[in-house]
């Protein structure tokens, strides 16, 4: 009796091959690495913030030069230049907003014999008391200089041409209080002052130049007086 025939095996069937994964695929869900700057960029960036520290600190040092170069170093108030300079703004104000003040000048008598009698020094000391009395007698708004030598100015605000005249004459009285001893002798210094009325049509060089006259027609009349 003949076999029945065989079934014909089954052949298996072959699933298409996934897509092999990059091996430096990111994984899912986190993002890709970024990627890192060229060198020169770095470079560049370090030399702008070099740049820019150097700069800053030029210009601080100009700052400090310029207001070294307004500034007396003996007194440490403005100089002529830093008080022209404040009387310029002051007086561009006063036209901007019709407001009001006064410039007094004021100079020692008798700075020049101190000086030779007992040396610069006790003739610094002088400068030195009169300066504190006078920032004692105004106000943090007004303003102190020195003109040069023996000579000082001061910007005062919202004084009228009465306040003023008063102002000067009681600045007067007490320098002429002050009393130094150098090498056992008291000696005393005075001061004469000139006034000049600060309105909306001043200008800086000419009110400078009525305060000084002024200044120095008060100091022929102490003179007189003393005589």
């Amino acid at each position: 009796m003949k076999k029945p025939p065989r079934a014909p095996a089954s052949r298996a069937v072959k699933r298409p091959k996934r897509a092999a994964v990059a091996r430096n695929a990111a994984p899912r869900g986190k993002p890709a690495p970024a990627a890192r700057p060229p060198a020169a960029s770095v470079d560049a960036r370090a030399t702008i913030r070099r740049l820019k520290a150097q700069l800053s600190r030029a210009q601080a040092r100009i700052e400090e030069l310029q207001a070294s170069a307004d500034t007396d170093f003996l007194l440490d108030i403005p100089n002529r230049r830093g008080f022209e300079r404040e009387l310029r703004r002051a007086i561009a104000y006063i036209k901007r907003y019709q407001a009001g003040g006064a410039l007094i000048v004021l100079d020692v008598d008798r700075l020049k014999p101190i000086n030779d009698a007992f040396g610069h020094a006790a003739g610094d000391q002088v400068l030195k008391a009169i300066v504190t009395t006078l920032q004692g007698e105004v106000r943090s708004s007004d303003v102190i200089g020195r003109l040069g030598g023996d000579e000082f100015a001061l910007l005062l605000w919202n004084l009228s041409e009465t306040d003023a005249r008063a102002k000067a004459a009681a600045l007067e009285e007490m320098i002429d209080r002050l009393t130094f001893v150098f090498r056992g002798r008291t000696v005393t210094a005075g001061a004469s002052a000139g006034i000049a009325v600060l309105d909306s049509h001043s200008e800086a060089g000419r009110a400078l130049e009525t305060a000084d006259s002024a200044m120095y027609v008060r100091k022929a009349q102490r003179r007189h007086e003393v005589s």
